[in-house]
């Protein structure tokens, strides 16, 4: 299985993401999932994750290895699972999905999260880029909660049931 990880400029929530994604699967022992992460924009493709967002990972144990890059058609189909942060990120990559199929693929990290509800309710993984500090401690706590749910999803053979209920409710 691969997972793409994707925020707006692939500084901030997706490298997270991804971050706290390897070190989850590796913990479960997940050793067939890959994950990478990818921006709806172009901005900061080649930048190293942002600093302060890089800084409260390390700071949590996590490591930082992908540098910035924007999402392509090409992402999605060989991709098994797109991971998006927010609403927009999810408009904007369905709009670049080429098919149903690729749309399908498309979730909220937030429908993994322990506050997710069966109607589809699924917040947002706010935008900490020019925040304080305390903006990136908020995200990393919100990303650690849904990336929780989503191995746990994996490792129970569930992610399909989740894509289910999320698509549904879209």
């Amino acid at each position: 299985m691969h997972i793409i990880t994707v925020c707006l400029g692939n500084i901030c929530r997706s490298p997270a993401a991804e971050a706290v994604l390897h070190a989850r699967l590796e913990e479960a022992g997940l050793d067939d999932v890959t994950v990478s992460s990818a921006g709806t924009a172009d901005y900061h493709v080649g930048d190293r994750p942002h600093s302060q967002s890089q800084a409260e990972g390390e700071s949590r144990g996590y490591a930082f290895t992908s540098r910035g890059a924007q999402l392509v058609a090409g992402d999605l189909e060989a991709a098994d699972l797109v991971v998006v942060m927010d609403s927009s990120n999810e408009e904007d990559v369905l709009a670049l999905a080429p098919t149903p199929e690729d749309e399908a693929k498309v979730v909220r990290l937030g429908a993994f999260a322990s506050d997710a509800t069966e109607g589809g309710d699924v917040a947002d993984v706010p935008d900490p880029w020019g925040q304080s500090r305390e903006a990136f401690v908020a995200m990393y706590d919100q990303v650690e909660d849904a990336v929780a749910g989503l191995v746990a999803a994996i490792s129970e053979d569930r992610v399909d049931e989740v894509l289910a209920a999320y698509r549904a409710a879209r």
